[in-house]
């Protein structure tokens, strides 16, 4: 019932940001709490950040904790991932994701994902 589309990737040097944006298409984007997830090679998919349906409540992994900052525009349809201090572990693609609830969102299984935008962070 929603469909989201991740943009803002890219390739940045380590100390670097980037801004990612996750444009959704739903009849109603404010009953929808927002997430962003991360998957690097090799590794399993892993919980990056998370919003609440007004953006009242943030939630942040520890790795990202005081780099990273989640948004929600439920005007513009829109979430957003600011990262700043980028470092090469943050090399992954990032995922966004919704969920009406915010409790499948921090444990990671969420009703709806977007296709993924490729983050790469050089040394």
């Amino acid at each position: 019932q929603v469909q989201l589309v991740e943009s803002g990737g890219g390739l940045v040097q380590a100390g670097g940001s980037l801004r990612l944006s996750c444009a959704a298409s739903a009849r109603t984007f404010s009953r929808y709490n927002m997430g962003w997830f991360r998957q690097a090679p090799g590794k399993e998919r892993e919980f990056v950040a998370a919003i609440t349906l007004s953006g009242g409540r943030t939630y942040y992994a520890d790795s990202v904790k005081g780099r990273f900052t989640i948004s929600k525009d439920n005007a513009k349809n829109a979430a957003y991932l600011q990262m700043n201090s980028l470092k090469p572990e943050d090399t992954a693609v990032y995922y966004c994701a919704a969920d009406a609830s915010v409790t499948p969102l921090r444990s990671g299984v969420p009703t709806h994902w977007g296709q993924g935008t490729q983050v790469t962070v050089s040394s």
